[in-house]
């Protein structure tokens, strides 16, 4: 086997790791973007342990027949980069969303989670769901509630009381 095919055959293993480590990953075209940008973007999306690679469409091809990922081919058209998230499969999505907002060449192409590729719309919904923090804020607020109304309930006769003997005490120093 030549050096070449070699080479080719390792980055395929790579992109097929990648795909299958990660949680979540958002393909996108990135023609247009300055080095700057791109800088920008990495280290954003570094920051949230997401990698984000350049990749050939022919191997991304490869690797994503051998996943099983067949609708990923008519999207792997023009340059492509993948955002693989490796902890967290909303962060690509967020992250790419915010900065294709103020960065108008980023383009989203598609998405794969769970093993299987989502249209641009359901990347988009994706990254509009609350933060994993922000969601398990919400649940600890929904069972709390009943708590506090138990504990309110089970206050309120005591609470009764006080106010009728603060209520006696101020009466009979009024009388005195």
């Amino acid at each position: 086997m030549s050096k070449q095919r070699e080479e080719k055959a390792a980055a395929v293993e790579l992109i097929k790791e990648s795909l299958q480590n990660a949680q979540g990953s958002i393909l996108t075209d990135y023609r247009g973007l300055t080095v700057a940008e791109m800088n920008e973007l990495r280290r954003k999306l570094r920051e949230a342990n997401v990698e984000f690679k350049v990749v050939k469409n022919t191997l991304t091809w490869r690797a994503a027949k051998d996943l099983g990922l067949n609708d990923l081919e008519p999207i792997l058209e023009g340059p492509t980069a993948i955002a693989f998230g490796l902890t967290d499969p909303v962060a690509p999505a967020k992250i790419i969303s915010e900065f294709a907002k103020s960065h108008k060449a980023l383009e989203i192409k598609a998405g794969i989670l769970e093993g299987s590729v989502i249209p641009i719309e359901k990347v988009k919904a994706l990254a509009d769901l609350p933060s994993k923090e922000q969601l398990l804020g919400q649940v600890a607020a929904v069972m709390q509630a009943p708590i506090a109304n138990l504990v309110n309930v089970l206050q309120a006769p005591i609470r009764n009381l006080a106010y009728a003997v603060d209520a006696l005490r101020e009466k009979r120093e009024q009388e005195a």
